[in-house]
């Protein structure tokens, strides 16, 4: 389906492919962030439903003697992780590989007054100084050194994860929850579908999914092919597969916390009997401490829950990496360490976050690959890009904004980040998104100044991707 505001001509060739299989790293996570935030609506049930849960242990050897203090005493950060292990039940989902791995690496933190949740994802390309883990369980341990942030599960296992999670954000983690991606598609089924809007169809035989354009609500099987698919969505970049799954959980969490749910007592059970089923936890996190979490998160709505990106950019060193952009991600994870709410943040100018737009590229000139690099650029800065493509006419001698009524009230936002542009309103344009043809004067985006905290603000629950 096109914007209304310029035809739509061939995409560029997308990326080559990376490691087989990835998505299934990320998708294991959706179930227990659903879980841990929506808690507050079932407190009775957790008594049936710990049976489930299974435990394994964290000691303080593990995590070592100089772990950051506990500086807000009744906040509670969760670290939650994505393991690909494929024996048993997980089988079916590839070809079976020993031992585990996770490219899916969150932290979920809930403040002292109950009042706010927010979910801090961490780029699996991150390239990080990695501390050192000892050798646990079979595991070889991890010695101090660069590279990337998954690595530690493979090193030391969840224990390894924690510890350098620890070390890289000086936020001190309470407890940890490990997710079978077996569990997402009964998740997705328990609460009756996901809503979703896609810009065009799609059809991906890699994901096996064949979707319409417009507003849909997804089955489990066919949100596992959404958040799966990554060449035929978007950019075809796994950032911009990222930014589409945080907003399918988004749609989730507000779907679990409507109130046709909650007053559904037979798919409340279901909803958290399968998220239970996935989980594996710390033993500190048991029973007791969950009832008091799910009481304390009774007032908690889904506009009160925020989901970030550490904020990065893309290594010049290392190509294919991503590098952690300062001083913004050590400003979250200060607010994340004090209990600080990211709304009360200053210098986030814009009247319509990055994080809440969405934008069409044409490439209107004849150097081969722009489109992806100015896509990149974009996306470092939180936006998100629906389509990279050809302008219908070549050369164009500037770079155009093309919008309609609806997405007016958003043009400022990226036109502060522009070097130059020209702007065109579109006026029979039905939709929201923004169309950027890059033309030959194309030079960039300015540079992003040190007090821009826009890209710590994340969105909320409530962010719907269908409004235009």
């Amino acid at each position: 389906m096109s914007s209304g505001l310029v035809d739509a001509p061939p995409s560029e060739p997308s990326a080559p492919p990376r490691r087989r299989r990835r998505w299934l790293r990320w998708t294991i996570a959706v179930a227990v962030t659903v879980v841990l935030l929506v808690a507050g609506v079932a407190v009775g049930v957790y008594a049936k439903l710990t049976g489930n849960v299974k435990h394994i242990d964290v000691t303080a050897d593990d995590l070592g003697a100089t772990r950051p203090p506990k500086v807000a005493g009744t906040a509670m950060n969760v670290l939650v992780v994505g393991s690909d292990q494929r024996d048993g039940k997980n089988a079916k989902y590839g070809h079976h590989i020993a031992g585990e791995r996770t490219d899916t690496i969150m932290l979920v933190h809930v403040s002292s007054k109950r009042d706010n949740a927010m979910v801090v994802s961490f780029p699996r390309d991150s390239l990080v100084q990695l501390p050192a883990c000892r050798a646990t369980g079979g595991l070889p341990g991890q010695r101090p050194h660069l590279g990337m942030i998954n690595e530690s599960f493979n090193s030391g296992g969840i224990a390894c994860t924690w510890k350098t999670i620890e070390t890289l954000t000086h936020i001190r983690i309470d407890h940890f929850v490990k997710v079978d991606f077996t569990g997402f598609k009964s998740m997705v089924n328990a609460i009756g579908g996901v809503e979703i809007c896609l810009p065009e169809p799609v059809n991906d035989k890699k994901a096996l999914l064949h979707l319409p354009a417009g507003r849909q609500t997804l089955t489990g099987e066919q949100a596992l092919g959404y958040v799966r698919a990554r060449y035929s969505m978007g950019d075809g970049s796994d950032i911009g597969r990222i930014q589409r799954q945080q907003m399918f959980i988004a749609s989730m969490v507000k779907k679990v916390m409507s109130g046709e749910t909650l007053t559904d007592p037979a798919k409340l059970l279901g909803i958290l009997d399968a998220g239970t089923k996935a989980v594996t936890t710390d033993r500190g996190l048991n029973f007791g401490v969950m009832k008091d979490l799910a009481t304390s998160l009774q007032g908690l709505n889904a506009g009160q829950i925020r989901f970030i990106t550490t904020p990065w950019h893309y290594s010049l060193t290392q190509p294919g990496r991503v590098e952690w952009v300062q001083p913004q991600a050590g400003h979250l994870f200060q607010i994340v360490a004090k209990d600080q709410s990211v709304q009360g943040v200053k210098g986030g100018q814009a009247k319509v976050g990055r994080t809440k737009i969405q934008i069409e590229l044409r490439n209107g000139t004849w150097r081969s690959g722009l489109g992806t690099q100015v896509a990149a650029a974009l996306e470092q800065r939180g936006y998100h890009i629906t389509k990279i493509g050809d302008s219908a006419r070549k050369p164009q001698a500037k770079t155009t904004l093309l919008y309609g009524p609806n997405g007016e009230t958003r043009v400022p936002t990226l036109t502060n980040d522009l070097q130059t542009s020209a702007l065109r309103k579109v006026a029979g344009a039905q939709t929201n998104r923004l169309v950027l043809v890059i033309g030959s004067d194309w030079t960039g985006l300015k540079p992003l100044r040190a007090d821009d905290t826009e890209s710590i603000k994340g969105f909320d629950a409530t962010h719907d991707t269908c409004a235009t």
